[in-house]
């Protein structure tokens, strides 16, 4: 296996495990293996990442993630192999990263209702060369979707009920909750109608009264 075969152009790359172990160190709960899928231009991963608490967390401490039982291969293909020599992983060189209900510590369903209380739900589809992600994100109010594209301090945005496509392939399993988006790859936001992947299409005539959602825009 090539030494920092995930590596780009101005991010990260593999590293030792050592160097890895003291990613979350300060974070609250015991460390726990939660199975991960990512994606990078040329790499899909699976695996676990060791954390604690919240995968999403985790990675926007921008710290190595020890990871283990990796297996890899093309990021369009539907077979992959051991990568026993992968111990952990740099966030800056994930693109997406996928998720499902093991990445949450536990919590109540009433705990979950208030993580999106007071946050407004959105439909778009993200350009993060080269995937397309189409799913919802919830902002606070007052913040429209193309503000993701500003730098912020949450380096992974997470997209529910969401999917990810390579050209014509959905490239993520269409089982999963969440696919976390790498905000540094982010090239482009669009507002769409989420079964069809596009931008509403503007109704013929005239509205019959009342404030339009184009005019909300």
């Amino acid at each position: 296996m090539p030494f920092g075969f995930l590596k780009k152009k101005g991010g990260g790359a593999a590293v030792d495990s050592k160097a890895a172990s003291g990613a979350g160190r300060g974070a609250l709960g015991a460390v726990r293996g939660v199975p991960f899928g990512a994606l990078t231009e040329d790499w899909r991963l699976a695996g676990r990442m060791e954390i604690k608490g919240r995968l999403s967390d985790a990675l926007n401490k921008r710290e190595a993630i020890s990871i283990s039982d990796v297996d890899w291969g093309p990021p369009d293909g539907d077979t992959l192999e051991p990568a026993p020599g992968l111990k952990s992983v740099d966030p800056y060189d994930l693109i997406l990263v996928t998720s499902g209900e093991e990445s949450l510590p536990p919590l109540t369903d009433s705990e979950r209702s208030a993580l999106k209380v007071h946050k407004v739900a959105y439909d778009v589809a993200l350009e993060v060369p080269p995937f397309r992600v189409i799913g919802t994100v919830y902002l606070h109010p007052g913040s429209e979707p193309d503000r993701l594209m500003e730098r912020s301090t949450e380096m992974f945005v997470p997209v529910v009920e969401a999917i990810a496509r390579l050209g014509d392939k959905v490239v993520t399993d269409p089982d999963i909750d969440v696919i976390l988006v790498n905000r540094f790859y982010l090239r482009g936001v669009q507002q769409v109608d989420k079964r069809t992947g596009e931008a509403p299409q503007k109704l013929p005539g005239q509205p019959l009264g009342g404030t339009s959602w184009q005019e909300k825009r």
